[in-house]
């Protein structure tokens, strides 16, 4: 890589940085390219040399981001941590997602960006699912799932999980009480309501 192609990756670098940043606080409505310029210290004709339009920067981030947490997710759902571990970074991973992008966000690309449709699901269909069943088959063979439960239940258990897991912990203030939060939301995976104590 030449001094130009360089410094052209940093400066494309910092103006996706920028605008990750704003848009976790705003819609995609509220950003203007000229604001993204400024916090960037860039000119509007260097963005649209590089990106084109608004548009295409915010779903370069946006498939960038999506597949630097798929990457995320693949390395752990794979590495040799116990269920309970998995089970409680899928649910911290959904927290942290959610604070990346203001909720308009992905519901906005969702609805005017075909691209963005095809490739999250794309992404669901071959990279998130399958990882997901290999995670609990394998926990199954090795006696972390009961062989009284089917894979489809836990699978339609964990989403339920995975889905509401953000809006409970951003209704705790507090960094003890969310981990607090985690670890007895995870109990009540394994366990129910009842406790390890009781399971016979």
């Amino acid at each position: 890589m030449n001094g130009f192609e360089r410094r052209a990756r940093q400066i494309k670098g910092k103006i996706k940085e920028t605008t990750l940043n704003m848009l976790s606080t705003s819609s995609m409505k509220e950003i203007r390219i000229a604001d993204i310029a400024r916090k960037a210290g860039v000119s509007q004709v260097t963005i649209y040399n590089y990106f084109g339009s608004k548009e295409a920067l915010i779903r370069e981030i946006f498939l960038e981001f999506m597949e630097s947490i798929l990457d995320e997710f693949e390395a752990v759902v794979t590495g040799e941590a116990a269920l309970k571990e998995k089970i409680e970074f899928i649910i911290l991973q959904k927290k942290k997602n959610s604070h990346s992008f203001h909720p308009s966000v992905i519901a906005e690309l969702m609805e005017n960006d075909s691209e963005v449709r095809v490739m999250v699901q794309k992404n669901y269909e071959e990279r998130s699912l399958p990882l997901v069943v290999e995670l609990l088959t394998k926990s199954k063979a090795n006696g972390e799932i009961s062989n009284d439960i089917s894979i489809d239940t836990v699978m339609l258990y964990l989403n339920m999980l995975y889905e509401s897991s953000h809006r409970m912990l951003e209704s705790i203030q507090y960094e003890e009480d969310q981990e607090k939060l985690i670890e007895e939301m995870v109990q009540v995976f394994f366990y129910g309501i009842c406790g390890p104590q009781t399971q016979k």
